[in-house]
């Protein structure tokens, strides 16, 4: 059984930092490009990043670019998220998954921007 568990979410200022955390398991996650993807309220899922098997090659979308970094540590089975200078609008719960589409994703870690 494909187990994906979102970590590290919480309520930050604006120009604050966070680090999230997906533990995986039930698949062969080192073999597998991983993906973060993201909702807001009354919004549709929302893809963010994106990174291959040995953690060489990333995508974000263009409005997180040069703020969020994605890795991955392959011995732990774990995808991280680095968030920095965050924006009220990075406002989401946040999904890692194992799939281009976020079909297969874990329940999400809600992150909350706020002064």
């Amino acid at each position: 059984e494909v187990q994906l568990v979102e970590s590290g979410g919480g309520l930050v200022q604006p120009g604050g930092s966070l680090t999230l955390s997906c533990t995986a398991s039930g698949f062969a996650f080192t073999w597998s490009y991983m993906y973060w993807f993201r909702q807001a309220p009354g919004k549709g899922l929302e893809w963010v990043s994106t990174i291959d098997t040995g953690g060489t090659w990333t995508r974000y979308r263009d409005s997180v670019k040069g703020r969020f970094t994605i890795s991955r540590a392959n011995a732990k089975n774990t995808l991280y998220l680095q968030l920095s200078s965050l924006k009220t609008e990075d406002s989401a719960i946040y999904y890692c998954a194992k799939d281009s589409s976020g079909a297969v994703r874990g329940q999400g870690t809600q992150v909350t921007i706020s002064s």
